[in-house]
């Protein structure tokens, strides 16, 4: 048999506990076919690529992002504020997306993650100023390549009603209802392999009505959907549950219905032992963003503690505005420099970073089965990494902590579905100069900055 595409002579980190030296790996119709360890075992195959002195990992699972913030990156007048002040400043310029602005930033973020290694993310879209801004993030999908898990974001609370944003980017229930049944009907696949997926995921516990949570978890069900939100994030939310609903946010979040394997978190910075017990009994997931918590000095989560609690965790870029960037592996180097410093040097290796970015983040999504691992029968999603240039330099011993401790920061080749999207470290994306022109031009609007 002939397989579409080999892998040889590279390390391979096929899952936890399952590490091939100087192996092989082969790729027939967009799966893993095999993996081996002998050369002479190796398929015939239409394309192979030679992986001497580097690193082969399953592609990078981002957890929690907001990709339209790329737009927004390091908007001057936000970059001292807290959450909320952040939150308000940006809300009246995130006023003016629409479906090519949306189109674009989409396209921007998934171009950045390949590049860091990222081969399946959800989107967590909750600005909606026009409709159909969901719609362009999958003709962006569809159009690079990506595996992508949309999730239909809703606000319904403004200033007028209590909350932090203009009228403009929220809607009213029954609009954001029907335009979660519509998405789901247009791009929900639920067979193996798919490249599009959606998730249901009011903004955050302070910024919807309680019916939109309970009639989220209900289409949920129905549907057999994921759901997500926000949840713990910061102090100010403790304050404004307590105010409003008389208890804590994880309270509120299990009052709703919100409390099952269906569900997972991000952030989580502030429960107590005993909640993060309860949700993690419950079969919640969590994806911590730790570089986006420390830049906008909220505070961070303690992912060792949540998983010895039994709790799955997995890792997100966040806001492009707040953490300004959409690479998963300086998240992942970043969740093992933060469980480092909070425990001491054996609290967390290159390994427990890689595997809450690959398992953990497949978790999240629900789609655990197929991403996140290199195992036979999976997605062919996976990335090359260089651990011989002049940063690795010296590093012989252990290639998966060199890859982590060394930065080679940019993926050397990245695929999805089989097919290669970064090769030698350029996106293979002949439209990327007319992408970022057009890009630039949307920044500019929404920033009102002129031409």
């Amino acid at each position: 048999m002939t397989v579409d595409l080999l892998i040889r002579d590279a390390f391979l980190y096929i899952d936890r506990d399952w590490e091939v030296a100087n192996g092989w790996l082969a790729i027939k119709d967009g799966r893993v076919h095999g993996i081996g360890d002998r050369a002479e075992d190796a398929p015939a195959a239409r394309s192979v690529i030679s992986a001497r002195g580097r690193l082969v990992t399953p592609g990078l699972v981002n957890a929690h992002h907001h990709m339209y913030q790329n737009l927004t990156r390091a908007y001057a007048p936000v970059t001292n504020g807290t959450l909320f002040e952040w939150l308000k400043g940006l809300y009246p310029l995130w006023a003016d997306l629409d479906e090519e602005s949306v189109y674009l930033s989409t396209c921007v973020a998934m171009v950045e993650l390949l590049m860091g290694g990222c081969t399946t993310s959800m989107d967590h879209m909750y600005v909606h100023p026009r409709p159909f801004l969901i719609d362009a993030q999958f003709r962006a999908a569809r159009d690079i390549g990506f595996r992508f898990h949309a999730t239909r974001g809703s606000m319904t609370r403004s200033v007028e009603d209590g909350g932090l944003p203009p009228a403009s980017v929220v809607q009213d229930e029954d609009t954001i209802l029907a335009d979660s049944e519509r998405l789901v009907g247009a791009f929900h696949d639920p067979a193996p392999g798919a490249m599009g997926r959606v998730a249901l995921a009011p903004c955050s516990l302070f910024s919807v009505s309680e019916r939109i949570m309970t009639e989220s978890a209900r289409l949920a069900e129905k549907h057999d959907l994921r759901l997500h939100t926000h949840l713990a994030e910061d102090p100010d939310e403790d304050a404004y549950c307590a105010e409003i609903y008389g208890c804590t946010p994880t309270e509120y979040f299990e009052r709703v219905g919100w409390a099952s394997p269906r569900s997972w978190v991000a952030h989580y910075i502030y429960p107590t032992g005993d909640e993060i017990d309860r949700l993690a009994h419950a079969g919640v997931c969590t994806a911590q963003c730790p570089c986006s918590n420390m830049m906008i000095g909220g505070g961070t989560a303690d992912a060792m503690d949540m998983r010895r609690r039994g709790m799955r965790v997995g890792l997100g870029c966040d806001g492009s505005a707040s953490t300004d960037h959409a690479s998963m592996w300086l998240e992942t180097r970043m969740a093992m420099l933060l469980g480092r410093f909070r425990h001491g040097p054996h609290a967390m290796s290159a390994r427990d970073a890689l595997d809450m970015a690959t398992r953990g983040g497949a978790a999240c999504l629900g789609w655990e089965d197929e991403i996140g691992h290199l195992r036979p029968g999976a997605c062919a999603d996976l990335v090359i990494w260089s651990i011989s240039e002049v940063a690795a330099a010296g590093a012989l011993s252990d290639p998966v902590e060199a890859w982590l401790r060394c930065a080679p920061a940019v993926a050397g080749t990245t695929i999805i579905n089989g097919k290669v999207l970064v090769s030698d470290g350029v996106p293979v994306l002949a439209n990327l100069g007319d992408i970022l022109r057009d890009h630039a031009r949307e920044a500019r609007r929404i920033q009102r900055l002129g031409t």
